[in-house]
């Protein structure tokens, strides 16, 4: 009787530890394949032109307007790289770090738009290239998805 006590114990333990690792884990589902096409996106956006002819990698690498830079920077940083660790580890805590780092790159994508089409005269700026447009529309989408995933979480009894 003691030992059917023991193993129900170390049952009912081993049970609790399974559900409390699976309380810290999402299933992305079919938002895994719009993830995946939006890095894509971002990814394929470094070879088309951004802001005056020159295109995402030069502008990443090379000379060009801090916002569009930092753009480039928060792209590849939280839209490629912090997408596909949180899309891998399966963690809540790394899809709220995911939507934060999109969100400043959101916000500094639309700012890099509109410095390409402003300038100090009366004429207008050349304005984004599609390059800039494409990662922008990317990078807002896997803001969207990422906060949905996140946001999606069950309350933890």
């Amino acid at each position: 009787m003691s030992d059917e006590r023991d193993d129900l114990t170390e049952l009912r333990a081993e049970i609790n530890e399974v559900g409390r690792s699976a309380a810290k884990r999402f299933d992305p589902g079919r938002g895994a394949l719009t993830i995946a096409v939006a890095v894509s996106a971002i990814l394929v956006s470094m070879v088309l032109p951004w802001d005056g002819g020159r295109n995402g990698l030069d502008v990443l690498l090379g000379e060009a307007r801090a916002i569009p830079k930092v753009f480039a920077h928060a792209a590849l940083a939280g839209g490629v790289l912090l997408s596909a660790v949180t899309l891998l580890a399966r963690r809540w805590a790394l899809a709220w770090v995911s939507s934060l780092a999109l969100f400043v790159a959101s916000v500094s994508g639309v700012l890099s738009i509109w410095t390409t089409q402003t300038t100090t005269g009366h004429q207008p700026g050349e304005g984004p290239g599609a390059g800039l447009v494409v990662a922008v529309v990317a990078v807002v989408l896997l803001l969207v998805k990422w906060l949905r995933i996140a946001a999606s979480r069950p309350p933890i009894n």
